[in-house]
């Protein structure tokens, strides 16, 4: 099946080629401009491969300056052709004729015997005539001669000559058994005629340069201009200092950058590219120049060159064909990173120049259009159809209601109608005295459309229709990418606050804040976290962390890493001990990555702490009297790394009002500060932060962020507990008086704690029944903890056996156990059981008054 079949059915192909074609045209500065059109003969007229020959440095050479398909050297074709030899390109060129080739018959099957014999007054094919035959290597069979009268067999040739004679030839080869077609060829000739002819830069027949023209020099940067060029610059012929340095320092500084783009051999490749620019003038306004250049390859005695010409381009620019606002338009949206800025470019570069009175830009989600800007944004100036029957203000409506748009749709191609159109009134209303309508392709499907309205009989020049087309089709791209830019963020941010604490617990004593910032760099998730876990006996473990990477994997391996150090943490383990058994998950995963880690363990009651690091910045202290200090902990290496790992602990001591600040290193490092500046810094800023405000001195901390790697910030402030509670424990020896034992201590204890009678008795139940469970069901130590705290009595037995207490579903009258735990929840206000070392602690609490 054809390429061309695949465009689809509305018009012809010469139709679709001339609406492709005008597109490309109306972006003159892409320097790409060229092959795109070399591409629609692919596209369109089902060529394999299409070149551009045009006069070089030598005029008696044809020079290959682009192609687009196969390679070339896949049909032997040269890089160069005399004009005056007998190929057809030479042909073309001199005559200013077209040559169509149709391929020659296939050869005779040798196996036949008696082959048919051939037509009377048939001529016999003639030898191919090649100009520059490459010679074929020892045994590989010679590549089809593409340069004769007749081409091989399966293959068609065309070659049409560029704009006047002597401007060079389209070369194209098809492998199409029949030749090229009626409606190829017209696409061809379309293709040839748009494809640009630079003006000559030197005179053929004096040698000297045009007024207008110039010539660079790529690997010096020494030029030649025309007098009316220096002319144009402000410059005399006589002052000129040849370098082009001279005319670029005459350039407005915002159209620089693309005048560098044409000018410089990096980003220069061969064929013709034309650009719109502005140079400052004594007085007045900038000047607007149009160049026209064509880069010549390197030859064997002269270097590349940059030849063209400049002209005045104020006279002929208007508002609304203005190039460079294409190339700011396009200049906007390669850095639009979603679909509302998308929106803000487009309604920048056509509502103001073209005069419209409203602009809607949708998305084509299925069947149904959403439209996702509106400009102006009040629901009154739009069709009340959009507010009645689909939404508000952000119509979503089928595309069904809208024939008229769906039919536009499907043909590709942007419709207008003048005033007076019969439209249904969803369309009608948008624009009474005019409406455009632009399909936004975006490869292979459409992204989009864009909705411009006039109140006012609104004329379409050709001009202005260029205009849209061209920014149809660069909107239609950017649309995609921003829809994609905005899903994969969204996931991104919804994958980063699934693995984060949704919040943070509140803390006996103190407060903590935290904050993430991922980085601008990139979509990717980063692998930073923190985490806040509550321990027993009012200890609070701080957690901070930075895996290896920025993609789903170091993601993935951030939620594992903070689950594990949590239940570690919860085990009652000390900090050295969970932060060893996190690495050693780690190496055992196998995944080739590495964490760094700093870990505090704070007891809220007595204001005491101890820090363990894997190869994480330090903490940082600011004290109650406003210095603030970077606590040297000794650390060991990131997790991951080595297998037999030490990690020692380093002891805190926190007065009232001290803050703890964790970072990762994407707040203090960066490719322009090393790690101890900025550690330095933030120890400056968090001293000069006033500690009552917690939220406002996080956020004063990440101003300035440089942002090039993920940032987690956590602050905690130490305030001290008001009431501390009192604590008593007991350890169970297993003799038979033990649960007697265990009765008379905690009498003993709430006695002295003065709780009341009802309070004790129901304590006394409880101890009972827990301590029995811990004696008659596990072996090894019991260990039973009586805590008062603000009139709420916290009852706890710990033994050495994992498996917890299970409540009965129901027990028979006849029963003689299991009553025990269902006991316990009736006297209890809460009660529960959390793994501990091994082991397990049951504990219910009672509350002993108000």
């Amino acid at each position: 099946m054809r390429q061309g079949a695949a465009i689809g059915a509305a018009g012809t192909a010469p139709q679709r080629a001339e609406a492709a074609l005008a597109s490309l045209k109306a972006s003159p500065a892409d320097p790409d401009r060229l092959r795109r059109i070399l591409e629609q003969a692919l596209v369109f007229a089902g060529a394999s491969f299409a070149g551009v020959y045009v006069p070089g440095d030598d005029p008696a050479l044809l020079r290959l300056a682009e192609s687009a398909g196969l390679p070339r050297t896949l049909y032997g074709l040269p890089d160069g052709y005399p004009t005056s030899g007998t190929s057809p390109v030479a042909a073309a060129h001199r005559t200013g004729r077209p040559h169509w080739l149709t391929p020659t018959p296939p050869p005779p099957d040798p196996t036949e015997t008696n082959p048919a014999p051939a037509p009377a007054g048939a001529t016999p094919p003639a030898d191919p005539a090649r100009d520059t035959p490459p010679p074929a290597p020892a045994g590989a069979a010679p590549p089809p001669d593409l340069t004769g009268p007749t081409p091989p067999p399966g293959l068609a040739l065309a070659v049409l000559p560029l704009g006047s004679t002597g401007g060079g030839c389209l070369l194209v080869v098809g492998e199409r058994p029949g030749g090229f077609g009626a409606d190829d060829r017209a696409c061809l000739e379309l293709i040839a005629r748009a494809i640009p002819v630079p003006a000559p830069a030197v005179a053929a027949d004096t040698g000297e340069l045009a007024a207008d023209a110039f010539s660079l020099a790529m690997d010096t940067g020494r030029m030649e201009a025309g007098a009316e060029l220096l002319r144009l610059f402000g410059i005399a012929p006589d002052s000129f200092d040849g370098r082009v340095e001279t005319l670029l320092a005459r350039t407005v500084p915002e159209d620089l950058p693309a005048l560098m783009s044409v000018v410089e051999a990096d980003h220069m490749t061969i064929g013709e590219r034309e650009l719109e620019f502005r140079i400052l003038q004594p007085a007045g306004p900038p000047r607007w120049l149009r160049l026209r250049g064509r880069l010549l390859p390197r030859g064997e005695d002269c270097p590349a060159r940059l030849v063209g010409t400049v002209v005045d381009a104020s006279t002929l620019r208007s508002d609304r064909t203005d190039v460079a606002r294409v190339q700011r338009l396009a200049a906007s949206l390669a850095t639009a990173g979603t679909v509302k800025d998308v929106g803000r470019a487009v309604v920048a570069a056509l509502r103001k120049p073209l005069q419209a009175d409203r602009i809607a830009l949708a998305e084509l989600e299925n069947d149904r259009l959403v439209v996702t800007v509106l400009d102006p944004p009040e629901p009154e100036a739009w069709p009340e159809v959009w507010r009645s029957e689909w939404r508000t203000e952000w119509p979503d409506a089928p595309v069904r209601a809208m024939p008229t748009l769906a039919s536009a749709l499907r043909a590709g191609r942007a419709r207008i109608w003048p005033a007076g159109s019969a439209l249904e009134p969803a369309l009608g209303e948008v624009g009474p005295g005019g409406l455009a309508v632009l399909p936004l392709p975006a490869g292979s499907r459409m992204a989009g459309a864009c909705l411009i309205g006039w109140d006012r009989p609104h004329h379409f020049p050709p001009d202005e229709r260029a205009l849209l087309t061209a920014c149809a089709a660069l909107t239609g791209q950017a649309l995609l990418r921003a829809h994609a830019f905005d899903a994969e963020h969204e996931l991104v941010g919804m994958l980063q606050r699934t693995l984060l604490p949704r919040r943070l617990p509140r803390l006996p004593g103190g407060t903590a804040v935290a904050r993430y910032l991922p980085t601008t760099a990139g979509l990717e998730v980063g692998g930073d976290w923190y985490d806040v876990i509550p321990l027993a006996d009012h200890h609070v473990a701080l957690v901070i962390g930075d895996v290896q990477g920025h993609n789903a994997g170091a993601a993935t391996l951030m939620g594992q890493m903070r689950t594990a150090l949590r239940a570690y943490a919860v085990e009652g383990h000390p900090p050295d001990v969970v932060v060893a058994h996190a690495n050693r998950l780690l190496l055992d995963m196998e995944t080739g990555l590495f964490a760094t880690c700093g870990y505090v363990d704070v007891d809220m009651e007595q204001g005491t702490a101890w820090c363990v690091r894997a190869g994480h910045p330090h903490p940082v202290l600011r004290h109650p009297d406003g210095t603030a200090e970077i606590v040297r902990c000794e650390g060991g290496p990131p997790l991951g790394v080595l297998d037999r790992a030490e990690y020692p602990m380093t002891p805190l001591r926190l007065l009232p009002g001290t803050v703890i600040a964790l970072t990762t290193d994407g707040l203090v490092e960066s490719p322009g500060l090393d790690l101890d500046t900025g550690m330095d810094r933030l120890a400056r800023e968090l001293a000069a932060a006033d500690p009552g405000h917690l939220g406002l001195v996080a956020d004063a901390l990440l101003t300035g962020a440089q942002r090039d790697d993920d940032v987690a910030l956590l602050l905690m402030r130490y305030d001290g507990m008001a009431v501390r509670p009192l604590r008593e424990s007991w350890t169970v020896w297993r003799v038979p008086e033990a649960v007697r034992h265990a009765r008379r201590f905690t009498r003993r204890t709430l006695r002295a704690w003065q709780l009341p009678r009802d309070a004790v008795d129901a304590a006394l139940l409880v101890v009972s029944e827990l301590v029995t469970n811990a004696l008659v069901h596990t072996g090894g130590q019991v260990r039973l903890d009586l805590n008062l705290a603000n009139h709420r009595l916290r009852l706890a037995v710990t033994d050495c056996s994992p498996r917890s207490p299970v409540k009965p579903a129901g027990i028979g009258w006849e029963a003689t156990g299991g009553r025990g735990i269902l006991l316990v929840e009736a006297v209890s206000a809460a009660w529960g059981t959390v793994p501990v070392s091994g082991g397990k602690q049951v504990w219910a609490e009672l509350v002993t008054g108000g």
